[in-house]
């Protein structure tokens, strides 16, 4: 989350006319995260999340996202549930650009998640797969295998900025990976984006889970080695096996990884780390000039996928 589209009152109030919403009590930009524009909204009636999209998501995926939050919500996960206005539609458009509003979910993220927080982003993971296993919409992940070198087309000519054994590094994880990666994985609708500060605890327990812009369809295992890298891998690149184990067993207590899937899953964790580093270079080297928060090092996900590379991690 970021703010990238400035609201003035007048705005917001003509965006809200569309709305039943009550009088606004409060209005302010939330300024984590680094993709679209997002401020808290308080009103007479309840608290939301107005979203401004900004560039990266593309108009024709949005229904898909609002879709499957709505789909979640109504299903008792956790998720947040757009809203609709007086037209029955849940988007709409603020100064040009696709806006929704969705409701606020209570909780606090975790900068320092314990073991059972640990197990719980692996049962809240589990139990979104199984949630969305009917729901009706797919979405090709453009991010997954055959999108990492057409992103890294993108940066190549200035990779060495970075670091100067990098596009060799990068250059042979995509070769690697592109022989290796398993294709016949159990496949559904994933988050693909299941970090600490996209999923809210209460009281002990998984009160919201956030920030639904990268989900796809694709192989549930990998949305695995996606959450297990954000939740089990320091700063300082150190793998936490302790909490690995905690993930797995609360993803595993509510659908079981197959042999294939397990077998599967160093790779995996390598193809996650990749991803990653591709779209954190691409941002690094592209940086929004209007944004507020700065892109994130792109080398943190180099240093981890050549952990997984060591073999040191799950075996």
């Amino acid at each position: 989350m970021s703010v990238y589209t400035e609201v003035s009152r007048d705005v917001l109030a003509t965006f809200l006319d569309n709305y039943s919403l009550g009088d606004v009590l409060a209005f302010q930009g939330i300024l984590e995260g680094i993709e679209n524009s997002n401020f808290f909204l308080e009103t007479s009636v309840g608290r939301y999340v107005l979203t401004i999209f900004e560039k990266r998501a593309a108009k024709q995926d949005l229904p898909y996202f609002l879709g499957l939050m709505e789909y979640l919500a109504d299903k008792n996960f956790p998720a947040p549930k757009p809203i609709k206005n007086f037209n029955g539609a849940t988007l709409g458009k603020i100064l040009g650009k696709p806006a929704t509003i969705v409701t606020f979910l209570d909780g606090k993220c975790t900068n320092s998640p314990s073991l059972d927080d640990v197990k719980a982003a692996g049962t809240a993971l589990a139990n979104l797969h199984i949630t969305a296993t009917d729901f009706p919409m797919q979405r090709s992940n453009n991010l997954g295998l055959d999108g990492w070198r057409p992103l890294f087309q993108k940066s190549v000519s200035r990779a060495h900025e970075i670091h100067t054994d990098l596009v060799f590094e990068i250059e042979s994880a995509l070769d690697r990976l592109e022989k290796n990666w398993p294709h016949d994985l159990p496949k559904g609708t994933i988050h693909a984006d299941l970090f600490p500060d996209n999923m809210f605890l209460k009281d002990g327990t998984v009160s919201g889970v956030i920030d639904y812009y990268f989900a796809a369809t694709d192989a549930y295992a990998y949305d695995l080695a996606i959450t297990l890298n954000a939740w089990c891998i320091n700063s300082e690149c150190v793998w936490d096996n302790e909490a690995a184990m905690a993930m797995i067993g609360g993803y595993e207590a509510i659908r079981p990884l197959n042999l294939e899937e397990k077998k599967a899953l160093p790779l995996l964790l390598e193809g996650a780390a990749l991803r990653f580093l591709l779209t954190r270079l691409h941002d690094w080297l592209n940086p929004e000039p209007d944004a507020l928060v700065k892109p994130k090092d792109p080398l943190q996900q180099l240093a981890c996928l050549k952990l997984h590379q060591t073999g040191q991690t799950i075996r």
